[in-house]
């Protein structure tokens, strides 16, 4: 471990002298490219500093102490080898888990689809909560949302909806929300009281370039139709919103957003490459079984991952047993408690698997 580490001590600096050479700087494909990795290992090299800074510290108490005479010092001294001590393992585990091999989608945008299950209305009414809850989550964090398509139901729920958050880092704060999200309340037409039972899909993808994912326009249709919903004056009067069909695959995207046919297109086919990579990469994770049960949940949206029972003021994560009595907060878009478990639990488990 230590000899890589000293391998990107070494890189960290190469890439912080070759940011100063003026060829690089006029370079600007080349210094962004410097830029990112230097910024991706900065964490690392912080914390293997602070790593090695407090080993001195540790050798150069014990050292002093057995020259030391003074006894106030020698407390002094005692108290601060202690401290290092208690130090030590903590910046260790830190170390590794740095170490640990990133998940190479982590800096991307993402695409979220959220899809209303089992309970009609009620259903409906969930999904809207929850792309409130998302987008709240999205601008506490100055991340951009752009909605791609709705279809709504008329009272305040939403049948289906698909937005993309623009932001350092969304996906790696969000990939752990893909799966069945189950509510539990009293629904607002209920005259009895009686609590019922809903639930709605969520899916996380991380958008990809198009020279990543190459899509055949011979392999799509594209179907017009005029925009339905708030759209402003467009709507109802031009053919502008588009539904795309992907032919190998059967998968539909509508999008009607824009109030342009070409801007909804484009935005169909974005929608596209997520969905097509998401396919490769669920089909290269069924290949490979045991990294699938190393990690924290399939994200496989038939899995039940969490429950939001308003009636007990609770959430709670079913995967990593995570209960939470904060739903009001949750719901507005206080999500880092759940998202911070969720990925020390990913950490801790990945750590497990590459000890063994």
């Amino acid at each position: 471990m230590f000899d890589r580490l000293e391998d990107i001590i070494r890189r960290y600096e190469d890439i912080t002298m070759m940011l100063n050479d003026p060829s690089v700087v006029s370079d600007q494909n080349r210094f962004k490219a410097l830029m990112k990795e230097q910024k991706s290992l900065e964490a690392l090299v912080d914390c293997y500093n602070r790593y090695k800074k407090c080993k001195e510290t540790i050798s150069e108490s014990l050292s002093m102490l057995e020259e030391e005479s003074d006894p106030d010092m020698k407390e002094m001294l005692k108290e601060e080898l202690s401290g290092a001590r208690d130090e030590l393992p903590k910046l260790e585990e830190e170390l590794k888990i740095l170490l640990l091999p990133k998940d190479p989608n982590d800096e991307r945008n993402v695409i979220v689809e959220i899809r209303a299950g089992v309970g009609g209305d009620e259903a409906a009414l969930f999904a809207a909560d929850m792309f409130r809850a998302y987008t709240r989550y999205a601008e506490r964090r100055n991340w951009k949302v752009e909605t791609m398509s709705v279809e709504d139901i008329g009272i305040g729920g939403i049948k289906a909806v698909s937005f993309m958050i623009n932001g350092n880092g969304a996906y790696s704060r969000l990939k752990f929300e893909s799966g069945v999200h189950r509510v539990q309340r009293i629904p607002a037409t209920e005259s009895g009281g009686r609590i019922h039972t809903s639930a709605i899909t969520v899916a996380i993808m991380p958008e990809v370039d198009e020279v990543e994912v190459e899509v055949d326009l011979n392999d799509c249709k594209f179907d017009v139709f005029r925009a339905s919903g708030n759209g402003g004056q467009c709507v109802n009067t031009t053919d502008s919103a588009v539904r795309l069909t992907h032919l190998p695959t059967g998968i539909v995207i509508s999008c009607q957003d824009e109030k342009s046919q070409q801007q909804n297109k484009a935005k169909a086919l974005k929608v596209l490459r997520a969905k097509l990579y998401e396919m490769e990469v669920s089909r290269q994770q069924n290949d490979e079984a045991q990294l699938r049960r190393s990690q924290v949940g399939s994200g496989d949206r038939s899995e039940k991952i969490r429950t939001y029972n308003f009636h007990q003021g609770r959430v709670t994560d079913h995967r990593i047993g995570l209960t939470l009595y904060k739903i009001d907060q949750i719901m507005d878009g206080d999500l880092d408690e759940i998202i911070d478990s969720l990925t020390a639990a990913d950490q801790a488990q990945r750590l497990l698997s590459m000890n063994e």
